[in-house]
């Protein structure tokens, strides 16, 4: 005879990719992994997961996250100004918006980088425009 159990389950419809769709089980009461010796944060304090909790830089970065519920993430996260790193379970809105200030830093990364790449390339130009105009460039040098 089987015993009631206490966990509660929620069932989810994933798309793969190949088209292919799955269902997962989610049991809220079996913690697996890390996510098993993680603490929750709780959900009532607006955490922003890119400060730094020890230094204060907006440096931290995601270095693992995975699903641990529905509603919660297990991430690990990590500062490279003082190295330091922890691994917690996080709601669904603080990760989210932690995702949205990884994306806001991507854009800024990516802008700056343009921006790199357009001053090089000028000053290359610059620098073989005064090479042919001093005749310093021979047909031997291609």
């Amino acid at each position: 005879m089987s015993q009631p159990s206490e966990n509660s389950h929620h069932v989810r419809r994933v798309v793969l990719p190949s088209g292919r769709a799955i269902e997962v089980v989610y049991f809220e009461n079996q913690p697996t992994g890390r996510a098993a010796h993680a603490a929750p944060v709780p959900s009532r304090e607006r955490l922003d997961l890119h400060c730094c909790s020890e230094c204060d830089k907006q440096l931290v970065y995601p270095v693992e996250w995975e699903e641990s519920s529905p509603t919660h993430w297990e991430v690990q996260l990590r500062c490279p100004n003082c190295e330091w790193s922890t691994v917690g379970l996080y709601d669904q809105e603080t990760v989210d918006r932690f995702d949205e200030e990884l994306d806001r830093g991507t854009e800024l990364l990516v802008r700056d980088l343009k921006r790199l790449t357009r001053a090089n390339m000028e000053d290359e130009v610059e620098r073989f425009t005064s090479a042919l105009d001093s005749d310093a460039i021979w047909p031997m040098d291609f």
